[in-house]
């Protein structure tokens, strides 16, 4: 979809309404099935299984197991149904082929769209079980909600995303909101502009750039008001949003902020929670989509007729703000390209995050095992990181290791794994 967009400005044409609609419509099932599989698979784990418990058993099976196979079989039917209707509009679900420049290669028929309306009415029910599960296993346990609120887990940061005019959010139009520690804006600019309020920091140690406010300057790696480091993410669209726009989930985003003291939220953990409200959002609006009359108009393509140059295109990832910016010669061949993915704009604040975690799960008499180990990689984990859409390697395990110093540097233990 960042690719569609970039494309349109590229060679200066305007899609029809209906296939914006239609983009969104695929892009809201994207959505869900990405944070399904995200909270499902990766963070429920931790808390329906425990952060410490038997990694055999911490995974999606311990949590079927837990929860019930009726459960587990309505996580696959709802993930199944979003990539069935990616894969109706886009050809397939995975790198679909249905965006071109102006529009979409092919409209939906009515039939097609009462199959995705009932699909969409089903997420919705699905999204409220989702909501409900966690209020019952995460948010009713006080040493989880201890743990989603202390200090451990907790990062004072910048937050960017997309908003609409109204500043409610938006996952495939719209403008950068950026707000401070505080939930002050900060800055609010149309994506075309973005190298205008955004730069990047290099490290001799590792492939990825750093990304940091240009007003506010690289610093380090530091948290608060002085810092140039911000994030992006499920928490960080609803820090900058004002709201929803649709009604289940604004109910959800107003519990989250009351639960958690108000906005903006720091708490990383909290990042699973967004993605529960979003998952709603997504839901939602899919249904509403659904039930647009313009949804089946054959008029989905606009005829691209300018010479072809530069563009942008910018839409709300899973993880995040996601940019693509193309620059072309006469015949449309990129000539340059630069992306900067949502696991790029995080790479700053997930270093932060795991040596916070780190640090603070660490104490005196402390025993080191693999659950500390774990409780390290949830700090990693909340921010649902691609390092191969973001490195171009693809390790396909977990590399870590914590190394614990005494008082005067010395290496007291090590602890690790998956490295050679």
């Amino acid at each position: 979809m960042a690719s569609c967009k970039a494309t349109d400005a590229v060679f200066h044409v305007d899609p029809p309404p209906a296939a914006k609609k239609l983009r969104e419509l695929f892009y809201c099932s994207h959505m869900i099935h990405s944070h399904i599989a995200h909270f499902y698979a990766l963070a429920a784990p931790d808390f329906v299984m425990g952060p410490t418990s038997d990694p055999a058993q911490r995974n999606i099976l311990g949590v079927v197991s837990k929860v019930g196979l009726e459960i587990g079989g309505a996580v696959i039917k709802h993930r199944a149904y979003a990539q069935q209707i990616q894969a109706v509009i886009g050809g397939k679900a995975t790198h679909p082929v249905c965006g071109i420049p102006g529009g979409m290669s092919k409209a939906i028929t009515e039939a097609e769209r009462k199959d995705f309306e009932e699909k969409a009415k089903s997420c919705v029910e699905f999204s409220k079980f989702s909501l409900k599960l966690f209020n019952d296993v995460v948010l009713a346990n006080k040493d989880y909600l201890n743990l989603i609120t202390g200090n451990i887990y907790t990062m004072k940061s910048y937050y960017m995303g997309l908003v609409d005019s109204n500043n409610k959010l938006n996952f495939y139009d719209g403008d950068i909101r950026v707000v401070d520690p505080d939930g002050k804006e900060v800055a609010k600019f149309k994506p075309a502009n973005y190298l205008e309020y955004i730069s990047e920091h290099t490290e001799p140690w590792t492939y990825l750039k750093f990304p940091f406010l240009k007003k506010v300057g690289w610093k380090g790696f530091t948290e608060g008001n002085d810092s140039g480091v911000y994030r992006v993410s499920p928490l960080a669209r609803l820090n900058v949003a004002d709201g929803m726009t649709t009604p289940l989930a604004q109910a959800e985003y107003e519990k989250l902020y009351k639960t958690l003291g108000g906005k903006p939220v720091h708490a990383t953990l909290a990042f699973h929670w967004a993605r529960l409200v979003e998952l709603m959002y997504a839901s939602e609006r899919l249904l509403e989509l659904c039930q647009d009359k313009q949804i089946t108009d054959p008029n989905v393509r606009t005829i691209p007729t300018a010479t072809p140059d530069e563009g942008v295109g910018v839409v709300e990832a899973p993880r995040g703000t996601l940019y693509h910016h193309y620059q072309t010669d006469k015949n449309g061949m990129v000539t340059k390209a630069n992306l900067i993915v949502a696991t790029i704009h995080n790479y700053p604040a997930m270093h932060m995050s795991i040596k916070k975690a780190a640090q603070g799960l660490i104490k005196k008499g402390t025993v080191v095992s693999e659950g500390l180990l774990n409780m390290c990689e949830m700090a990693f984990r909340c921010y649902d990181p691609c390092t191969g859409c973001a490195t171009n390697t693809l390790p396909g395990q977990m590399p870590l290791e914590v190394l614990i110093y005494n008082s005067q540097g010395e290496v007291m233990k090590r602890l690790s794994q998956n490295l050679q």
